[in-house]
């Protein structure tokens, strides 16, 4: 057994992060993702013993959301391949106030190894990577009204907390709530974001109905699009408006805010025009 650690999604928004900060530590880092090696696939349990070899700790996330179909199912034979193989922890990224997540954690709390919760909110890169970049760039950010405002968390504040988990044994059997600092609602969002880029964005609601005809005229995917309005359905209905110092807690400092954010990903030139 090496000291390893197995990241999967490793090329995703919380992975690349993770992976980054083990590595600067020097820690020998397993890259889960399709272009791995070996490659790792959510649809393809043949091959996750051969991922899992050698491994001693998993930073554990699942894609799209775990209210896709066969997910609980997907997450239950990994833990079990990764049992079998000998890994010690995971460290499981959850979604904050979502039923089906939360059954995803008994499996990982069940599993008989030693295990962290990191329960997220809303990622303030969104507008920056990925979901929201088309609407800042284009200049128009629709959304479904939202029932609630969100305490959206940065991800170099998640990756932190999920590497100190990964590296010190104080954060086993703990379940961490990570927010931001402040509740804000996407026209909040929306305005700071225009002020930075001194680009003025139109903010317009829609029913749902609306919204989900326009990610189809943008060609999303059915499974993002599927996603979003679960989210904006079920999620954004004034349960999770609250903050949490669980970040504080882990890292000693305060959580990144949503200004300090958007200074961050203005200087990357992601909002540029000609990107």
């Amino acid at each position: 057994m090496t000291n390893e650690i197995l990241v999967l999604g490793a090329t995703g928004k919380t992975g690349k992060r993770v992976m980054e900060k083990l590595q600067k530590m020097g820690i020998p880092v397993r890259a889960g993702s399709r272009n791995g090696t070996p490659p790792f696939d959510w649809d393809r349990s043949e091959g996750w013993a051969s991922v899992v070899d050698g491994i001693q700790k998993v930073y554990l996330t699942y894609y799209p959301d775990f209210m896709a179909p066969g997910a609980l199912e997907k997450i239950q034979g990994f833990v079990n391949t990764a049992k079998k193989s000998g890994v010690q922890q995971l460290v499981f990224l959850s979604g904050r106030g979502e039923k089906e997540a939360e059954e995803a954690e008994r499996i990982v709390i069940d599993s008989g190894l030693c295990w962290t919760i990191v329960r997220s909110s809303w990622f303030m890169q969104n507008f920056s990577e990925f979901f929201f970049l088309d609407n800042i760039l284009e200049g128009y950010f629709v959304i479904p009204k939202p029932k609630a405002f969100e305490p959206f968390v940065d991800l170099d504040d998640l990756a932190e907390v999920v590497v100190e988990a990964l590296t010190d044994a104080r954060h086993n059997g703990k379940i961490y709530e990570l927010t931001g600092p402040e509740l804000l609602s996407f026209k909040d969002t929306t305005r700071l974001i225009s002020e930075a880029i001194n680009r003025p964005i139109v903010y317009e609601e829609v029913d749902m109905n609306g919204y989900i005809k326009i990610l189809g005229d943008y060609q999303i995917p059915e499974d993002i699009i599927w996603l979003m309005q679960y989210l904006f359905t079920e999620v954004l209905d004034g349960r999770n408006e609250s903050i949490t110092n669980d970040i504080e807690k882990v890292i000693g400092r305060k959580p990144v805010t949503f200004a300090e954010y958007v200074v961050k990903a203005n200087r990357t030139g992601v909002w540029d025009i000609q990107h």
